[in-house]
């Protein structure tokens, strides 16, 4: 009898053990989100994380916060330091104290179109990736989330009409808040989730925002124009506390890694097709479109850059990389002026067509995708010198 009783209790101690062990070997990653719960990007999150969960059998799955429903990023980024959560989705601005850098592709006035954000994207992006790893998150890769636009209640075409305005910078946001200063604006500070009530009270007059974002958001519903010019390029991305990720099997890992890789991917290439649609959908909702006034562009662009490089000098976020990410956009707009006087026939295969636009140029060609070989014609070095020339 006391044998058997022995036995039992051995048995029992065994199990219990186990049990533990299989507890914890289980990891819920708790993740802030500002997005509201019933959209199409909430859905495809979901449904990469039951992916995650049934390729590791269960010892990951992730739970999300939607909503701002977690407070500030700054309170945020506390409760990852102690535990509360462990990641969240972001925009640059939020992580300025810990990885400023970041911020750099949504310095305001750089981009004047897609093409010049993929073309810098490819050459910069993985930098990035590693300074977010470097300062302790676990990153998946960034998603464009198009150019933000003038929303307004009065129309603006040019700088004069910003003036006396009352414009929108996210709370913290000191990027951006330097900037409107630069241009002598009127910025008000304030977090996402108060920036409805402050277009309806008038605390706000100016948002600037990717038309997508004022629809999910529904902040076009207080606005009457729109202004079509692009401010700044943003994006958007997920962070993991490394710690936490690093408490996970290594093959998990992959899984994890492998599974949002592959949905920030998707998001990047499913922002840039949507961004017309939903620039579309704004203006069927009864938001009227402006068109700046002609090199309007162009006389912002040269204000913010004082701005920027200020602040760079300042130490406020790399002045190298900074003066790398004008280089590389100086040298796409170089490379499409000199484009635009070619005279194109098909290649016999991609790397012919890279080979010879790269010593027609001489412009470092780093993919040459499905282009043609281009041919300069007899005017074609008189454009590239004048692009040239305007470089500051």
């Amino acid at each position: 009898m006391l044998m058997r009783i022995f036995v039992g209790l051995v048995a029992a101690t065994f199990l219990s053990v186990v049990n533990i062990s299989s507890v914890e070997a289980r990891t819920l990653f708790k993740i802030a989100t500002l997005l509201p719960e019933n959209t199409d990007r909430v859905k495809r999150m979901r449904a990469a994380a039951d992916e995650i969960e049934e390729r590791t059998d269960g010892r990951v799955s992730f739970k999300y916060y939607f909503g701002g429903s977690q407070g500030s990023d700054d309170k945020v980024l506390y409760k990852m330091k102690i535990g509360q959560l462990h990641g969240s989705t972001y925009s640059p601005a939020a992580l300025q104290k810990v990885y400023p850098d970041i911020n750099i592709y949504g310095l305001p006035f750089i981009f004047e179109s897609e093409d010049e954000v993929d073309y810098v994207r490819k050459i910069m992006d993985a930098k990035f990736q590693r300074g977010l790893e470097e300062a302790g998150f676990v990153n998946f890769g960034f998603a464009g989330g198009g150019f933000a636009m003038v929303l307004s209640n009065e129309p603006v075409r040019s700088h004069n009409d910003l003036k006396g305005q009352k414009v929108w910078v996210p709370e913290g946001d000191v990027f951006s808040y330097e900037a409107m200063q630069a241009l002598k604006l009127t910025p008000v500070p304030l977090e996402i989730a108060n920036v409805m009530t402050g277009l309806q009270t008038g605390l706000i007059d100016i948002v600037a925002i990717p038309p997508a974002g004022a629809l999910i958001f529904q902040w076009h519903t207080k606005v009457n124009y729109v202004t079509q010019m692009p401010v700044l390029f943003t994006m958007y991305f997920m962070v993991i506390d490394a710690r936490a990720f690093k408490r996970i099997e290594a093959a998990d890992q992959a899984v994890v890694r492998e599974v949002m890789g592959r949905l920030y991917a998707e998001f990047d290439v499913a922002e840039r097709e949507d961004a017309p649609n939903a620039l579309q959908a704004l203006i069927n909702s009864g938001v009227e479109s402006v068109e700046p006034l002609p090199d309007e562009f162009e006389r912002l662009q040269k204000e913010t850059a004082i701005a920027n490089r200020s602040m760079a000098d300042r130490g406020m976020f790399s002045s190298e990389l900074l003066e790398e990410m004008l280089s590389h956009v100086q040298g796409c707009r170089r490379a499409q002026a000199f484009r635009d006087t070619m005279t194109c026939v098909p290649a016999e295969d991609e790397i012919a067509a890279g080979e010879q636009l790269a010593r027609s140029t001489e412009i470092e060609v780093r993919e040459a995708g499905d282009m043609d070989v281009c041919e300069p014609d007899a005017s074609a070095t008189e454009p590239l010198e004048q692009a040239s020339g305007s470089e500051s």
